[in-house]
């Protein structure tokens, strides 16, 4: 999805399946395109001229609109850095305030990503935000007629590859347009605060729980706060803390196995949230989340500093993350012990 709002790729081809007759064409096309915008052509259109400030924009819009994976909280401000271009959290949660989420695909709903194509996909999208303005519509792209194209739908006639313009959605229930909106912000907050900074996906939790005040159970390891589920340890409110599961201690591995027990202890009827300094892709779903922090507890981030007990607050509304703890006894906490570093033991 990014890459086409980006305009790297040839427009509508972000989701047709593969073995498909139009996948096979547009892979055809794209390998003809490719011939004709490298070097020796008279059509020459470098990766470096295309991802200017105004691609990386777009990027971020689309990732916000479609309520996308926060991964890309990581992965787009590496992407612009590589081109010489700086953004970083702090704008994708101005651009949140400003771009509404127009599609209900998981891991923000329940349909899957075929049905958002079969509602009318990326060109109903890119349409509707064009519409709007919201779209940097005057970059370079791969495809000859620019930007404009990506608001048109592809078919095939024969053996003709074809474009024609997007329709409205045939499914609203998961694609929308800026005039209604499934919600009027993309989504995806900043929070920072006593604990460091961090990123909160807020588009499928349920507002009355983007506050959350409990008393902190801290682990290390993903499997420890599995073991303490099954054992009946967490029915209770309480946020969960993961830490020591960075770039620098682990390698900020995925941490989806939290989601659905802390799902289990939210339906139950407890408050329950995460703090981590890892990683959990778009999953984090239902339950509140404050993932990616930084520092890092590896790096001696002020994560390392929580204690089983401490009472902490995570608000989306506010963008805050604290530790409710006497600011005296806080600032003569030791940094925990980084756990033993872990083998691979694989082939």
């Amino acid at each position: 999805m990014m890459v086409e709002l980006m305009g790297l790729m040839l427009p509508d081809s972000a989701f047709w399946n593969p073995n498909s007759r139009i996948r096979q064409a547009l892979n055809r096309k794209a390998v003809h395109r490719l011939v004709e915008i490298s070097r020796p052509g008279d059509d020459h259109r470098p990766l470096a001229h295309l991802v200017d400030e105004k691609a990386i924009v777009n990027a971020a819009i689309g990732l916000l609109a479609t309520g996308g994976s926060t991964n890309h909280a990581i992965h787009l401000p590496a992407i612009a850095r590589a081109a010489g271009i700086a953004i970083d959290w702090s704008d994708l949660d101005e651009l949140s305030s400003a771009v509404p989420l127009l599609t209900r695909a998981y891991p923000n709903g329940a349909a899957d990503v075929n049905a958002m194509q079969e509602a009318g996909g990326l060109p109903t999208l890119i349409a509707a935000l064009c519409e709007a303005g919201m779209l940097h519509q005057d970059i370079l792209t791969v495809s000859k007629g620019g930007f404009a194209d990506y608001g048109c739908r592809a078919r095939l006639e024969g053996e003709a590859l074809l474009y024609s313009a997007a329709r409205a959605s045939a499914d609203r229930s998961v694609l929308r347009d800026t005039k209604d909106p499934f919600r009027k912000d993309g989504g995806m907050r900043l929070v920072q605060g006593s604990l460091g900074r961090g990123i909160y996906k807020t588009s499928a939790v349920d507002e009355d729980r983007q506050t959350i005040e409990a008393p902190a159970a801290v682990f290390h390891t993903q499997d420890d706060v599995i073991a303490a589920f099954k054992a009946g340890k967490l029915n209770r409110d309480v946020i969960v803390v993961v830490r020591f599961q960075g770039p620098d201690a682990n390698g900020m591995p995925e941490l989806h196995r939290l989601t659905p027990a802390l799902a289990v202890l939210q339906d139950k009827g407890y408050r329950v949230a995460l703090l981590t300094d890892g990683r959990m892709s778009g999953a984090s779903g239902k339950v509140p989340a404050a993932i990616h922090i930084c520092p890092e507890a590896q790096s001696g981030g002020p994560i390392a500093r929580i204690e089983d007990g401490d009472m902490l607050r995570i608000c989306a509304l506010r963008g805050e993350i604290e530790a409710l703890v006497d600011p005296a006894v806080w600032e003569r906490r030791q940094i925990a012990t980084p756990p033993a570093a872990r083998r691979w033991n694989g082939p």
